[in-house]
């Protein structure tokens, strides 16, 4: 069975099994979680009501693509594009298990195909294209699909002169597709090289985890560079560098707050400000939008 049926196929039971998901989601919902920064024990209602974060310490807790969508894009204004896009398993690559049983796998999870949700929105009348990273898909890995998705994006800005906002969450460049995946370094990064001669905004937004090959290419290419309080942003982690360097690192080195002080991001703000914030920087971009 090739892949283009097999996802067909997996799409399917999910779809039989949405009910069943839909109940075992009330239950887990009506338990109480703890805050992985301050320990605090909270119901779970009180924390989605304020956006999955923390109402002791402001901890900003994972969520995925659908949720910081529903934040972000104007009611019923989000046009998902690029959907139909499905990976492929050019390296036949088996590791503890076959690429194919991860995707799957991740399927089941997420009900998508890819770790990119890509498409055209709104945000307080701005339109833009929003390519948003889900960490729940294999890592939010950088496959060939998560970049070409990122190029048509870029693509369609430069065709209705738009912006482009990328929210990264993600691990780095996906192994199961070797040299495929790093390739998409240098793809994405001419893409936005494109739509600056245009002369049109990017905006990277990053969350936690940003690393790797995302946080080496574009992650770090946006005209304005944002990150969530307290994210973990870098390329390797903290014990491979010191292991290459040899000497101790500072305390929070990868943490948002550690890269704004020493000039590498831009600023940090708020998941519940982030909406107010683009809108008024792509006004700044956009100086004929009122």
């Amino acid at each position: 069975m090739d892949l283009k049926n097999f996802f067909n196929k997996i799409k399917s039971e999910i779809t039989q099994k949405g009910q069943k998901q839909n109940a075992e989601l009330i239950q887990t919902q009506s338990h109480w979680i703890k805050c992985p920064s301050c320990s605090s024990m909270m119901f779970f209602k009180e924390v989605e009501n304020l956006n999955h974060i923390c109402p002791k310490c402001n901890y900003h807790m994972r969520i995925g693509a659908k949720k910081r969508i529903e934040l972000l894009s104007d009611k019923d204004s989000f046009i998902e594009l690029d959907g139909e896009l499905q990976p492929t398993d050019p390296l036949r690559f088996v590791d503890s298990k076959s690429y194919q049983k991860r995707l799957e796998e991740a399927l089941h999870k997420t009900g998508r195909t890819s770790s990119v949700v890509s498409g055209e929105c709104s945000i307080n009348g701005i339109a833009v294209q929003l390519v948003v990273f889900d960490f729940a898909f294999l890592g939010g890995s950088l496959g060939s699909v998560e970049g070409e998705k990122i190029v048509r994006a870029c693509n369609r800005a430069c065709e209705k002169n738009q912006g482009v906002i990328i929210i990264s969450a993600s691990g780095g460049a996906r192994m199961q597709e070797s040299t495929f995946s790093l390739m998409q370094m240098a793809k994405t990064s001419a893409a936005l090289r494109k739509l600056d001669n245009a002369g049109l905004p990017f905006i990277s937004i990053l969350t936690d985890p940003t690393f790797g090959g995302v946080s080496a290419s574009f992650a770090f290419l946006g005209d304005i560079i944002i990150a969530e309080p307290g994210a973990l942003i870098g390329f390797a982690g903290a014990r491979v560098i010191k292991q290459t360097i040899g000497k101790d690192l500072p305390d929070g080195f990868q943490r948002a707050e550690f890269l704004l002080e020493h000039g590498s991001i831009d600023m940090i703000t708020d998941r519940n400000d982030m909406k107010k914030t683009l809108s008024d920087l792509l006004k700044m971009f956009y100086k004929d939008v009122a």
